[in-house]
């Protein structure tokens, strides 16, 4: 019994070393937000205001969803000329993004460089 009072105190003190150290942690975290933020506090200069955008084109589309889309609205399928050119990817992202929609089932190969939907 005598020994189990003793971990417990060992414990206890261990506890509370680590609750200031995560105290230390997160003042150390307010200071760094702190400093992100005061150098974005700049003078504003008055702007024109612009049309609200539609909701469809304030969504960022991604890589994946960018060439499944140029592939999705082809008739004959998309060929690796016709994909970079219409998303503006490097080459080695199309490939990328190509090896993924296939494993994913979203498209299949129509024959070599060509790529419809699944």
């Amino acid at each position: 019994m005598a020994n189990v009072k003793v971990q417990l105190a060992s414990i206890a003190k261990a506890l509370v070393d680590l609750s200031k150290r995560v105290e230390k942690v997160s003042k150390q975290v307010e200071n760094l937000k702190a400093a992100k933020a005061a150098p974005a506090k700049k003078a504003k200069k008055p702007v024109a205001k612009k049309k609200a955008a539609p909701k469809a084109a304030a969504k960022k589309m991604t890589v994946l969803e960018k060439v499944y889309d140029v592939i999705r609205r082809s008739r004959n399928g998309a060929n690796i000329a016709k994909l970079r050119e219409k998303t503006k990817l490097e080459s080695r992202q199309l490939s990328n993004a190509l090896y993924k929609l296939t494993k994913k089932g979203k498209i299949k190969s129509k024959s070599r460089g060509v790529y419809i939907k699944s």
